[in-house]
């Protein structure tokens, strides 16, 4: 009883006013969700592992149990305020990077800031040599997850290669369904350009399952998320992956990336040698940019980045207040500031 009182609340709160999205004068009400992803930049339990000696009580971090909560408390809090303004409690659906396990996640839905919000977790272990995983955490009383899947990214020829799996999740978004793709593409060591084919492979598979569900759904709303280690504007995304800077002309079966604007705009969600870029993308299949908001569709999409997410003073004052920054515990939040979307449609 109290569960389903608490349901039709959120859901009345999520019902708010637009003006002038078809017209200056038009006034309307509309259903909304708040789609996410964050990279929660090393978030490992305690205990030791075979791919994890730096993150323990013993090792070079020196991560203790009251650091690991005092983590999980900050990664709380921020999740609980995206897309507040809009949609309370925390997004619908928030991927995740760097997590070691299903465990933290655990831990995290549990904390006193998430735990009103009712999250699932999606979760496979991924090969990746540091034992980092990618995840999903949905609010299951909005999104009911009808499947889920893992893809292995492999590079030909090279056996050793080792990364993050891929999270294909599919639900139904009051009642509607959508299709999540999770990724984290393998990282810029040893420079770009050297390491640039690797994530044109993991782009190449990012493609190719979006692929696979638009010749079964041709319609597909499909949302792809994470820290691509590349930019809207990189080879891989927009060649490859084939997401589209512009709303405009497109084709059914093309993706277009919500983030590109902010990122021509200058604005990032991590910054590195005194430059922003904007690795956390968001991109989605061209029936979610449409002007029929019978349904579900895309309304914009922005970054997280709050003042109290930013280190206030020195030479990286703005940058990403981080967790440790040199081997030093600062307290801080992630390396990266977290995206998100909304997505509206009239309400009936």
């Amino acid at each position: 009883m109290c569960k389903l009182f608490l349901k039709k609340t959120l859901i009345a709160i999520a019902i708010v006013l637009i003006y002038g999205i078809s017209g200056a004068q038009e006034k309307k009400m509309y259903n909304v969700s708040c789609i996410g992803f964050y990279n929660l930049e090393n978030l490992f339990d305690t205990i030791p592992g075979p791919n994890d000696t730096e993150f323990t009580p013993d090792g070079a971090n020196k991560f203790t149990s009251q650091r690991y909560w005092h983590k999980m408390g900050n990664m709380a809090d921020v999740i609980s305020q995206v897309g507040g303004e809009m949609f309370p409690g925390g997004p619908v659906i928030l991927g995740v990077s760097e997590i070691e396990n299903r465990s933290v996640l655990e831990d995290l839905v549990a904390m006193p800031k998430l735990k009103p919000s009712n999250y699932s977790i999606v979760h496979y272990d991924s090969p990746d040599a540091r034992g980092v995983d990618v995840g999903l955490l949905y609010r299951a009383d909005f999104f009911t997850v009808t499947s889920t899947r893992s893809a292995r990214l492999t590079i030909p020829g090279n056996p050793d290669f080792k990364s993050r799996d891929q999270l294909v999740v599919t639900g139904l978004l009051d009642g509607e369904q959508i299709h999540i793709i999770v990724n984290h593409w393998p990282s810029r060591r040893g420079g770009e350009k050297r390491s640039l084919p690797f994530r044109v492979a993991a782009a190449e598979l990012t493609r190719s399952i979006v692929d696979s569900i638009q010749k079964n759904e041709p319609r597909a709303k499909i949302v792809i998320m994470g820290d691509l280690n590349d930019d809207p504007d990189s080879k891989s995304v927009i060649e490859t992956l084939g997401a589209k800077p512009k709303q405009r002309n497109l084709k059914p079966g093309d993706l277009y990336n919500a983030m590109y604007d902010l990122y021509k705009s200058g604005i990032g969600s991590l910054a590195y040698n005194d430059s922003w870029n904007l690795f956390d993308n968001l991109i989605v299949s061209e029936p979610l940019v449409s002007n029929d908001k019978q349904n579900w569709v895309l309304f914009k999409a922005k970054i997280f980045n709050k003042p109290f997410l930013q280190q206030t003073s020195g030479q990286f004052a703005g940058y990403p207040f981080r967790t440790y920054v040199g081997g030093n515990f600062t307290g801080g939040y992630s390396d990266h500031f977290p995206v998100y979307l909304f997505l509206i449609k009239e309400k009936k």
